[in-house]
C-alpha cells in the first residue's frame, strides 16, 4: 500500500527533531519542502547543489521514499552522499533511525559519486551536534 508523500514528511520531522536537528532547517523542510545537507555539521540547503538537488530527486522517484537530510563526506573509497529516508513501508519505520545519546544510526541510500556500482541502502551511524550531524560510521 503506498504511503502519501504527507505522512512520510510528518515521520521525517519527527525524525528531524530526535536528531536535534537545527529549528530553522526543519521549518524549511515543513513549510517549503526544502531539505538540508550536512558538511561536518553545517547545513546547507540542497537546492544550492543543483546536481545533489536532482539526484535526490531520482532516488525519491526510483524508491517512493522521502529524503529528509543529506550527509557528504570524502572518504578513501570515494565521495559519498548519504540520503536519509523514509520508506514507503511503514512497517520499516520503527527502525529508521536508533539513538543514543547524540549518535544515532539510521536507514539511507549511500550514493558515492564517485562509483556508482557502489551505491547501496543501509544503516549509518551518524552524529549531531549544535543542530547539525555528520557521518561516523
Amino acid at each position: 500500500m503506498k504511503i502519501s508523500k504527507e505522512i512520510k514528511k510528518e515521520k521525517a520531522i519527527e525524525i528531524l527533531r530526535t536528531l536535534n536537528i537545527y529549528e530553522p532547517y526543519i521549518q524549511g523542510f515543513k513549510d517549503n519542502d526544502q531539505v538540508c545537507f550536512f558538511e561536518n555539521f553545517g547545513g546547507y540547503w540542497v537546492y544550492q547543489e543543483p546536481e545533489i538537488e536532482t539526484k535526490m530527486h531520482q532516488i525519491e522517484e526510483k524508491h517512493n521514499c522521502t529524503v529528509y537530510a543529506i550527509t557528504h563526506e570524502f572518504t578513501e573509497f570515494g565521495e559519498l552522499y548519504d540520503f536519509l529516508i523514509v520508506t514507503d513501508h511503514k512497517s520499516e519505520w520503527d527502525t529508521l533511525v536508533y539513538s543514543q545519546g547524540n549518535t544515532h544510526t539510521a536507514f539511507a541510500y549511500v550514493w558515492n559519486k564517485d562509483d556508482e556500482s557502489c551505491s547501496e541502502f543501509g544503516d549509518i551511524t551518524i552524529q549531531s551536534f549544535g543542530g547539525g550531524i555528520r557521518r561516523i560510521a
